[in-house]
């Protein structure tokens, strides 16, 4: 499977919400309880976009903007508009705190007036959960910008049409055009050159290392030795040893441990399927000792890392992208003018 593609597939929750806004200036919005990866895109007029301890970044009309900052941002029409709302646990305030008006609605999932001057923009967040959340946001900065091109003006308009439209399948349509746009975006910010990407993700280019973390990440439960991976790239064992670890970082066995360790953690947080299942879902036969590597790469038993019951499906990730611990340990083992306005009880995301 390509990497890419696994990531957000298992990183993914259910809920991915669009919404689109038509705000004419001066308008601001601070959302002080941000999501862990929102997308924001101009489709006309000018935005920027504030977080704290950055200057103020302008948005042109087709950009992309992918935000992961932890400690919220503003969004307004230019640098200097002070907020005029917040958002905050799901609802729209006022900068003093009291409740805010709504917003006219003007079509399925769209909020604000057409009047001449107005800015235009789309607005969509991911519940990501767990440590593969954790992998996917360590592509990006708290705040990347793709500049408008070609392919994403396209994936914008279709996703803006779709989201004034209220028809049977429509929340499946609007899921799955967000995560088109998210892919091209991402795709592009990996190519800019400012972009401080992680090795694994550089290794892809790699055609004999790119497949073989594509052969680990299709399979991670297979009982992979260096010598079988060698084999399927074409490479001697030793080679492919040295190349994979120079540019990965890690030596193969010690990514794939990794990796296993990392799928451990969300299949024991999300379900209650038992250690030894887990275990032998990621690759381990003995119980025993998938619980030994996993005390090692994460510093606690699976048991204890599981927790009560009522935390197994909870976001495990803080909006940095890091674990509930605090950790991202690596085991090396032998083997609404932009905010999504919703007057329904899903409130303001």
């Amino acid at each position: 499977m390509d990497v890419l593609t696994d990531l957000l597939h298992r990183a993914r929750a259910q809920n991915a919400l669009v919404r689109q806004l038509i705000q004419h200036p001066p308008w601001a919005m601070t959302y002080a309880d941000a999501p862990p990866l929102a997308v924001a895109a101009t489709l006309g007029g000018q935005a920027s976009i504030r977080l704290g301890g950055f200057a103020p970044t302008r948005l042109a009309a087709g950009d992309i903007a992918l935000i992961t900052a932890p400690g919220g941002y503003t969004i307004a029409d230019t640098p200097a508009t002070p907020p005029q709302f917040v958002i905050r646990d799901g609802r729209k305030y006022l900068p003093t705190g009291a409740p805010a008006g709504s917003y006219p609605v003007s079509a399925p999932r769209t909020y604000g007036s057409g009047r001449p001057g107005a800015t235009v923009m789309l607005r969509g967040v991911y519940d990501l959960h767990g440590d593969v959340a954790s992998r996917l946001l360590d592509l990006l900065p708290p705040l990347a910008v793709v500049p408008a091109g070609p392919r994403t003006r396209t994936a914008l308009d279709l996703l803006s049409a779709e989201a004034a439209r209220d028809e049977p399948g429509q929340d499946a349509i609007l899921a799955r055009l967000l995560d088109l746009v998210l892919v091209i975006a991402l795709r592009a910010w990996c190519t800019r050159p400012e972009a401080a990407l992680p090795a694994w993700y550089r290794a892809l280019t790699d055609p004999a290392i790119g497949e073989a973390l594509r052969l680990l990440h299709g399979d991670p439960a297979h009982r992979w030795t260096v010598a079988a991976l060698a084999t399927k790239v074409g490479m001697s064992r030793a080679a492919f040893a040295q190349r994979f670890t120079a540019l990965v970082g890690q030596p193969p066995l010690g990514y794939l441990t990794d990796w296993r360790m990392t799928l451990a953690a969300d299949l024991l947080r999300d379900t209650r399927q038992s250690v030894a299942t887990v275990a032998r879902q990621v690759g381990y036969r003995d119980p025993f000792a998938f619980s030994v590597a996993f005390k090692r790469a994460r510093g606690r038993t699976p048991s204890s890392w599981r927790g009560p019951p009522d935390r197994r499906s909870v976001n495990a990730t803080d909006n940095a992208g890091r674990t509930a611990s605090g950790s991202r340990g690596t085991a090396v083992d032998a083997d609404n003018d932009l905010p999504l306005w919703d007057e329904d009880p899903g409130g303001y995301r």
